[in-house]
C-alpha cells in the first residue's frame, strides 16, 4: 500500500468544478463567528460539490486571510452569497422550492440516522452559531430539525465537523454520494 500522489487524485480544476453538476443542497451558515470554521465549511462544500453556500449575519465573507487558511482556495470554486438576515435567505430559498432543514437540538428534532431525505427534493441545511445554535427566527422557517447523535459529555460538535457529518449522511441517503 502507498499513498497516492497529488497528480493521481484526479482533481478537477476550478473551471471544471464550476461546470459540473452540483448536488441539490444549499448550506446556510447562520452567524458563525470563527473564520476557520467558515473556511472549513467552504472546503467541505467543495468536496461534496454542493450547489451553494450562504453566509448570514456576522458570518465573515471572503476574501479574508483567516478564511483562506482552512478553505484552501475553495472560496474560488464554491458559489456563495451573503444575507444580513438568515430568515431572508431561507424565505428566498423556500420560494425556490427547497426543503429547509435546521441542524439543531429541539424538542421535536429527528435523529440524523432516522432522517430520510427524498432523493428528488432540493434541501437547505442550516448550521448555527457555535454558542447559540440556529437563530430562533430561522428555526421557525425550518420544515424539520435534525440532530446528530452524540454519546459523550459534550452537547455539540464543532460547526465544521457537523457540516461534514450531515452533508455526507444526507447525500449518501439521497443517492447523490457519487458524481
Amino acid at each position: 500500500m502507498r499513498k497516492l500522489r497529488i497528480e493521481e487524485l484526479g482533481r478537477v480544476t476550478v473551471e471544471e468544478f464550476r461546470r459540473q453538476e452540483k448536488k441539490p443542497v444549499v448550506v446556510v451558515l447562520d452567524n458563525i463567528r470563527s473564520m476557520h470554521n467558515i473556511g472549513s465549511v467552504f472546503r467541505t462544500c467543495d468536496a461534496f460539490c454542493v450547489e451553494k453556500l450562504v453566509l448570514c449575519g456576522i458570518t465573515a465573507t471572503p476574501p479574508h486571510r483567516e478564511i483562506q487558511k482552512t478553505a484552501l482556495d475553495a472560496t474560488e470554486s464554491v458559489v456563495w452569497e451573503y444575507f444580513e438576515h438568515t430568515s431572508e435567505a431561507l424565505e428566498q430559498l423556500r420560494k425556490a422550492n427547497y426543503k429547509i432543514i435546521g441542524i439543531e437540538q429541539t424538542d421535536s428534532s429527528i435523529n440524523l440516522k432516522d432522517f430520510l431525505p427524498d432523493g428528488d427534493s432540493k434541501y437547505v441545511l442550516v448550521f448555527g452559531n457555535e454558542i447559540n445554535g440556529v437563530d430562533e427566527n430561522a428555526l421557525k422557517l425550518c420544515d424539520v430539525c435534525v440532530e446528530i447523535p452524540q454519546f459523550g459529555t459534550k452537547h455539540s460538535f464543532n460547526v465544521s465537523v457537523s457540516a461534514g457529518i450531515v452533508l455526507w449522511d444526507v447525500l449518501m441517503k439521497m443517492g447523490k454520494g457519487s458524481i
